[in-house]
């Protein structure tokens, strides 16, 4: 199973956002979020669905039980969204 802090830390890096931006948006401590990304404790439920609605993922995708991940494709045109999905079929093929 694939590491909850690991996962974190990795999501907040591709959202550009510091500990302290990431705390901001949950109403937390940026040693809360040291805490969850080093493995030395673990979110409540609650603050899992907060995170999970930060990253657009689902709380399977943070506990590591799923690697399905979803991506806003929101204000991109079909154009855009066809090209993307194609790039995606290819790179499963290969």
């Amino acid at each position: 199973m694939v590491d909850f802090g690991t996962t974190l830390r990795s999501l907040r890096l591709r959202y550009d956002l510091t500990q302290e931006q990431l705390a901001q948006k949950l109403c937390l401590t940026k040693s809360v979020i040291s805490a969850y990304e080093t493995g030395l404790r673990m979110p409540s439920y609650e603050v899992l669905i907060d995170i999970s609605r930060v990253f657009k993922v689902s709380t399977d995708y943070l506990l590591g039980l799923e690697r399905k991940q979803e991506i806003d494709l929101s204000g991109l045109t079909q154009d855009e969204i066809d090209a993307l999905l194609n790039l995606i079929r290819a790179m499963k093929r290969s």
